[in-house]
Parts: C-alpha cells; structure tokens; sequence
C-alpha cells in the first residue's frame, strides 16, 4: 500500500490534531489505532522513521501542524530541540552566542517573544546565559537535552485549545511515558565531543529505563553533557563615527571623539581636514576571545497506570545548565576622546584626542587607518558565572466515560530560577603611538606600536565593574478537559472538546551591582597593587588572533579577579538595585470550546474546526519608584485586567488521494515585555543619554491571521507543500521618544557611565536625555510564504533507494518594529527578522549504514528590535549565517550503535556590520565589521544503543 494512501486512511479516522496536553497515542484511541496500523504497514527504521511518523501527524492535523517525533523511546533525531525545530517551515533560530548552541526560535517572522512554549500543555519559561535579566517572554531551548523529549508539536495556526499568547506560533515539547512503548527497553548513548578552537574533548551521556508491568509503567531518563566553546575576532563595540558629527551639539554617532588637529605632531599627508573629519572610525578596536564551559545536566520520569477507561501519570522533569565564561579583550579605545588640555597627562581625560600622524581613506568603506598619536589601549577580563535550573511535575489522568466521551485533567507546576554574576577588570596604557589597519577579513586587523604590552609597569587607569542578576520564572496550571464524539446528519460526524484553564505565571527580576565597593577596594590596593597581580600569560589559549595582532599582553587571571573582587561578597543585598528590580504576575482564567466536523462534499472528505476562546488576565506588578522630594526609590504596586475573545476556523479538504488544501483564520495575541511593563525609568546602557519608562497598562498585541495550504503527498514518504499567510496585528507596541534632561528624571548619578561624570562623579542635570516610552499605537501587517519538501527516494535501485532528502524555505515580507530614516529624511526599508531562511537535508539509511548532512541559513536582519539612526546614517545588520552538520552512524546491532556527528562544519564566522544607508560608502557587507566571531567546528564519537 502506498505510504500516501495510508496517510488519506489515517487522516480519515483521525478527528483532529492530537490535543497538546495529551500524550500520543492517548489523545484519541481512534487516531491512535489508525496511527499505529499505518506505521505497522511501512517498517522502516532511523531518520526516516522518525519523518514518516511527522509526516501522518502533519496530514492528520486540520490546522497547520508540524510534528518531530523520536524514532523510539528516547532517541530524539537532533542533539538539540532547537535545531531540530530550525527544519520546520517558518521557523528561524537564534543560536546562543557564548556557546555556538541553538536557543531561541522566531517564528514566521515575528521576534522570538512572540512565541509560546508549552510542556505537555502547560505554558513554561526559562531563559539562560546571556538572556539572564532580560525580563524577555519566551524559552530558552538550550536548557535541555533532546534526548528528554519523545515529541514536539509545532501548531502555526490558532484553535481554541492552544494557549494564548503565541502570536507568532506555538511549541509543545511532550516527555515520554512508559506506555509510549509498553515493554522494557534500556537505552544508553556516550560520546566524546571534540571542538576545533577550544582544543578539549568533552565528555556526554545518557541513559533512559523504560517498563511496564501490567496496568503499572515506570520511565527514567538521566542526561549529561559538557563542552567547551572558543570564540575569537574582532570588536567594534557598537559603531563608527566621523570626527565632524561627532563634534556637533547634540552628539550624532554612537560616541562623541574628535582628532586633534592642533598638535604640532598633526599631518594630514595629501588629504584635506575635510576627508579626515568625516572619515571613520570605530568606537572600540580590539580583539575578542572567550572560553565558555558548559555542563548540563538533565533528568526525566514517569509513573504511569494505565486500563481500558484510565489513564494516570505523574511526570517530572528537571535540568540544570551550568556556564563558567571567560573572556578577554585588548585594544584602542577611541570612544569618548577630546583634547581640551595639552598639559594634562597624555591620553588621559582632558588630553586623549587621537592626533593623526600618517593616516589612509579607504575609498569604498571610508574607514580611517594609518598611524596615531596618543592612543589609548585597554586590556580587560570579564568572568562570569551563570546557572539555570528548571523544575516541572505534573499530575495527569484521562478517563473514558464511555466510548463518546472522554475527561482529562492537568495539575502542574514549573519553576526557571537562573542567575548570572561577573567582575569585569582593565588596565590601560595612556599615549601611545599606534597603527591600525583591517586586514582583508575585518576579523584579525593589524595592530603595532613601541611600547610594551605585557610589562605591568606600562599599564594604569585601572577599573572594576561588578554585577549580579536573578531571573526566576514560575508557573502553575490547572486544567480539564471534555472531549465528546457525536453523530450529525447524513455521514458527518463531529468531536466536541470543552475546558476550563486558570494559569499562574510570575517573573521576578533582582538586580545587584557591587561596582562602587569594589572600586573602594581598586583605589586602596592602588596602581601599584593592581599591577603586582597582572601576569603576561593569556587566560584563554588556542585562539587565531591573526598575524598582525599582539599575541601576549597583560592581563588578569580567573582566580586573581575572584580573590580580589569577590562577585557574591561585593554583590550583597546592600547592593540591590531596584530602578532594575521587579516582580509581575499575570494570572489568566481561560475557558474554551472547539468542535471538529468530518463528512463529505462532492465525494471528498472535508474537515473542519471551529472554536473560541475566552480569557481574562489580571497583572500584579511589584517594583519600585522614587518617590517624595528626596525621590528615594520606595515599593510600589500596579494592577490591571484585561480580558480577549479570539475565535478560530480551520478547514482541511482532501481535493484527491493525495492532495490536500488547508486554510485557517483566527485571532491570537502576544503580551508585552515584562520589562516594558513594570513602570521603571532606568538607563539601560550607561554610555548612552538613552532612557526608557515602562507601561503597566499595555493591552497585549492581538492579530487577525490568515493561512492557506497546498500539500501535495505524492508518493510514499513523499511531500511537496505550499503555504500563504498573512498576520494583521493591531495594538501594538511602540516606543516613542521625547527631549528632557537627566534631572527630570529622578535617576542618580550613578545611572549613567563616567563619560557623563565630572571629577566628583556628577551629572549635569541639564545633561539632554532621549526618554523612550511605550504604547499600544499602530497596525502592522507581515505577509510571506513558505514552502517544504519531502522525499524518500525509495523508487531507485538498491543500494540507492536509502536516499532521501527534505527542504524548507521562508519568505517574510520586511516587517520592521519602527522606520529607519536617513539624515536627508528619507525611510529606508528594513527588516527586524531575516526576510528568508531555508534549510536542506540530505540523508541515507540502508541496512545498518546511515548518514545525514544539513544546511540552515538565515539572511540578515537588524541587531536589535527599534532601529535607531545616531546621526551616521549607518544601519547595524546581524548578517546572514549558514551552518552545515553532519552524521555518520553505523549499527552493528540493536544494542550498539557507533556515531560520528560533526556541527558548524563550516565554521561560520557570525558577524555584524553597518552598512551606509545613503549607499555613499562601503558596497561589501564586511567593510565595517562590528563584531565578528569564529566559532569553530564541533566533532563527536560516541556509543549508542538498547537492550
């Protein structure tokens, strides 16, 4: 029988997609014994196992539904759950930085907190490394193991059944449970991991126990993995700047500099002051390299009891992602440079304007190089600690009443706790006489000078910055459910589901900085101490640094920094922040109602779904503003409510055999940030005259969508798709700027750097301020395309019939969260989420040989959300990014499996540059570089199998 036809008799049996808080094949015992007859008929093995059981779950949905689902009980096809989701339509990944690992998902255009997580049906969050204080929704996939998972659902569509919340789409990791596979199964894996910068071979292991005793299952998963993640290249630090906007009032550029034009020393060779002045430089030159060591650790169980009538689980999970981080920094500092006392110390505040002595115009990018006078270099350590751990239980049952009608019920609870510190120590080296220049790459520029990097004696200016950040996401979940299969006129038949859902979700952020005392005890051990504990031996080894870079210089040791700077001792409670700190609750009451209808028309069997959802959220936030004449920061409350209809219509019609065309509309929503909505001002970066104020009455984001389908099955483990959609989102978050000055806004001193500081560390209160706030403003519309292909080449000839292939591509209309305008006022056209991405898989399973190959790309997209103009007139792109894998496996038999698997063999270099909006300067997208990393290439051996 064809694997086609088969996916016709299955869809057909099959009353609508699995409900997200159930366990296939629980969700329906029709669907699941058409389900299971069907993946009897074709016995295949591996990778495509695992396609074909996505492709019967994807043709029997009505909406739009993308499944991957593990070959057995524990053997997820992908290392990472976000990566495996990088091969579903529409669905782009953002990699975490430090690690190389895949994190975050952005969905059909929309940025990654547009998107909602669920686990077994219950709405989770957990955020890790970088994202740590963000206060950002969404889920940070890197917390776990894919080995922890049996199954994820993709839906793109809205039902009524699906959390609220996810505008852009929503995701359900479903753990496994004994009666997923009812027999005993033991299964265990072990691999080395080797990365090509770092130098070191990591170890990784898993272990899975799965039995059942009659009415009785027990399921125990235990995981571990570790790496150690090199990065190297070059740093601009977030921009370039010309000497002439950047002298004029208001600063224009991302940093104020100025060439000292006046020195005796100056000499402008054959160019006139004029080129000079408008000639660029970066705000920071330097080389970057850093050394991330993770350990995660995971574990996964259920008891189950399972009859004809009953179903009863108790399921936990649990996992702890560990990340000790090094990096190290050296170069120039050119931001925030001025000459406006020659007798001051060189390079030294009121002496530290770069004084052109031999300088070079590039003509294509206008970047300035050559050699400089009274340069100023720094050498920095960061070292930070982060740790997340994530907790969930659930308590599940399902009970047939009768063979129409079924009761299920969820009670859970999860719990995020992370928390990141670090110290961050420089020393720098005042008045030198420097040459930069780029290289060919822009990765490893070129940098030379007299002096001595690596003897302590040279260095001075010392600084030490300190911080600590706890990030705590909770949840609770209550949920039942009816689901009621009933009769209608002529051969229709229909399936009502019903329910009543209270959710509980919480994030608390709290924010410590321990910079002032540690600067205390800076100045006490004085220049001379800081230096004694400087050492010319790098704290990262293994890194390109190119040849024409200072491969030694001095610097701080791990150990060292932490004796000196204690980050937990100097971070104490004293050192609370709460212009940083809040807590907010939002508590939703849902309740829902769906129906799905099956029957005929013209001899075509047509499905449909049609249901509403009612929620009403109220939002509880606790932080805290300055208040009184002595505006002292006291507790503050703010309350609000609101409530949402959102209806949803999916229809799935079986135009032949084979071909079957979709279409869904329906409303959804997105709620805010948390931190735009907990009601602070604050300065979130302190070298920029930037403030933002939150809104605690922000209505969520809602949008009309509308989905069309072509999937075409046409042949067995075969598919050829097409889809259109298109998302009206009204009430939409937007920020809106306004002038005022630094004291209008009640904040210290100590909210903005020491480039705003004069010598007793005060700010002008007349300093201008740019204050952004929030509101729901605006209609958006984002359109695109998607389209995807599956095949298994089994029509060839042995031993070419083991071949088989699938792609994805995403097309996105520009969709931007706010307009870039040039300096002559005209709207250039940009896009906050890459406009295209695709993915290619070529694979091969035969006999106990198998390998796969895949490619993910991503085009370019703004760094960052709200494109701001600085007076430069340069846009900042994430440029696009490719990574290629790679696997071979070979199974001697059902209990050993030997697998080579081989990450980012491309060793992409992951880099952002800014690229002239006038189109004036710079064609290439590497010209000016702003941070440009290599990662290196990931190698991993390992033993797998069961017994």
């Amino acid at each position: 029988m064809a694997l086609a036809a088969a996916y016709g008799q299955a869809g057909a049996q099959a009353t609508a997609a699995a409900p997200v808080a159930e366990k296939a094949p629980d969700a329906s015992d029709g669907a699941a014994k058409a389900e299971k007859s069907q993946l009897e008929a074709v016995v295949v093995t591996g990778f495509r196992s695992s396609l074909e059981k996505s492709m019967v779950l994807k043709q029997q949905a009505i909406g739009v539904r993308d499944s991957i689902v593990a070959e057995d009980i524990g053997k997820f096809p992908e290392a990472n759950v976000a990566e495996s989701l990088q091969r579903v339509p529409g669905v782009i990944l953002n990699r975490d930085e430090s690690s190389g690992e895949g994190q975050r998902i952005s969905i059909r255009g929309l940025p990654t907190e547009y998107s909602v997580t669920t686990l077994n049906g219950a709405l989770v969050n957990a955020t890790s490394t970088a994202t740590i204080g963000s206060a950002a929704r969404g889920f940070n996939y890197d917390v776990f193991a894919s080995e922890l998972f049996g199954r994820v659902d993709f839906y793109k569509t809205p039902l009524a059944e699906l959390s609220e919340g996810g505008m852009g789409g929503v995701v359900d990791l479903q753990t496994p449970r004994p009666f997923d596979n009812p027999k005993r199964t033991i299964r265990y894996g072990v691999t080395a991991s080797y990365n090509t910068t770092s130098g070191k071979t990591d170890p990784t292991a898993f272990a899975l126990y799965s039995n059942t005793w009659g009415e009785w299952g027990f399921l125990a998963g235990v995981s571990h993995a570790q790496s150690v993640n090199n990065r190297s290249g070059f740093e601009a630090t977030g921009g370039y700047n010309s000497s002439f906007r950047a002298s004029q009032s208001p600063v224009k550029g991302n940093f104020a500099f100025a060439l000292d034009y006046d020195s005796p020393r100056a000499n402008l060779g054959s160019y006139t002051r004029a080129q000079v002045d408008n000639a660029l430089l970066p705000r920071i030159y330097r080389f970057y390299g850093s050394s991330n060591d993770r350990t995660r650790d995971g574990l996964v169980s259920s008891l189950q009891y399972k009859t004809p009538t009953l179903n009863l689980s108790l399921d936990t999970l649990y996992s702890k992602l560990k990340n000790t981080r090094d990096e190290m920094y050296f170069g120039l500092l050119i931001r925030n440079s001025r000459t406006t006392d020659r007798t001051k110390p060189a390079g030294q505040a009121g002496n530290s304007g770069f004084i052109p002595l031999s300088v070079k115009i590039d003509p294509d990018s206008n970047l300035l190089t050559g050699t400089f006078g009274n340069t100023s270099y720094s050498s920095g350590v960061t070292y930070s600690e982060d740790e997340t751990k994530f907790g969930y239980i659930a308590a599940n049952a399902r009970w047939s009443v009768s063979d129409k009608l079924v009761l299920t019920g969820q009670l859970s609870s999860n719990s995020s706790k992370a928390l990141s510190y670090q110290d961050t120590l420089s020393g720098q080296i005042f008045g030198v006489d420097s040459t930069i220049d780029y290289g060919s790459d822009h990765v490893y520029p070129l940098l030379s000078s007299p002096v001595s990097y690596t003897d302590p004696a040279n260095f001075q200016g010392f600084g030490i910055g300190t911080g600590w950040t706890r990030e705590t996401d909770k949840g609770k979940q209550g949920r039942v459910v009816a689901d009621w299969d009933y009769a209608l006129a002529g051969d229709w038949t229909g399936h009502l589901k019903a329910g009543l859902v209270y959710a509980e979700t919480s994030k608390d952020i709290n924010k410590r900085n321990g910079t002032a005392g540690a600067t205390t005890k800076l100045n006490t051990l004085g220049t001379a101490g800081l230096r004694s504990g400087m050492t010319s031996t790098l704290p990262i080894g293994n890194l390109d640094m190119g040849a024409g870079w200072p491969h030694a210089w001095g610097t701080f040791t791990r150990d060292y920094t932490y004796a000196t700077f204690d980050p937990l001792a100097f971070n104490s409670e004293a050192t609370f922040t709460p212009a940083q700190s809040f807590k907010a609750q939002e508590n939703v009451s849902t309740g829902f109602i769906q129906s799905d209808f099956k029957g005929e028309v013209f001899g075509r069997e047509l499905r449909l779904n049609a249901g509403v959802r009612y929620s009403r959220t109220k939002t509880l936030i606790d932080n805290f503003k300055q208040q009184g004449t002595s505006l002292t920061y006291l507790p503050n409350q703010e309350k609000g409510s609101y409530s949402n209809v959102l209806p949803a219509v999916s229809s799935a019609l079986d135009l032949t055999d084979t071909l079957t065309w979709r279409a869904s509309w329906g409303k959804t929503l997105s709620r805010a940030s948390l931190s735009i909505i907990a009601a602070q001002t604050v300065i979130p970066n302190p070298f920029d005259n930037t403030a933002t104020a939150g809104n605690p009455s922000l209505r969520p984001q809602q949008s009309k969508n509308l989905d069309t389908s072509l999937e075409w099955y046409f042949q067995k483990g075969s598919m050829l798709s097409a889809a259109l959609f298109k998302k009206d989102l009204t009430d939409a978050t937007v920020a809106s700027t306004t002038q005022t000055t630094f004291g209008a806004l009640g904040l210290p001193d100590t909210a903005l750097g020491a480039i705003f500081q004069n010598a007793q560390g005060k700010v002008d209160p007349a300093l201008p301020m740019t204050l952004r706030t929030y509101s729901n403003a605006g209609k958006q519309t984002l359109k695109g395309f998607e389209l995807a292909y599956q095949q298994d080449f089994n029509f060839l000839p042995d031993p070419f019939k083991g071949f088989g292939a699938l792609a994805s591509y995403t097309h996105i209309n520009p969709f931007n969260s706010a307009q870039w305008i040039t300096n002559a006022g005209n709207t250039i056209e940009v896009n906050s989420v890459p406009k295209y991405a695709y993915s290619t898989t070529l694979y091969y399973e035969n006999g106990p040989f198998a390998f796969r190959t895949s490619y993910n790309y991503k085009g370019r997209s703004l760094h960052g959300d709200n494109p701001k103009n600085n007076g430069d007139d340069l846009i900042r792109w994430r440029a696009g990014r490719g990574y290629l894998d790679a696997n071979v496996s070979y199974k001697i038999n059902d209990s050993l499996e030997i697998r080579l698997d081989a990450l980012n063999l491309s060793n992409t270099l992951a880099y952002d540059y800014f690229e002239d909006a006038t189109g004036q300067y710079g064609l290439g997208n590497k010209t000016r570089m702003d941070y440009a990393k290599y990662d290196g290439r990931t190698f991993k051996i390992g033993l797998r199998g069961k017994f």
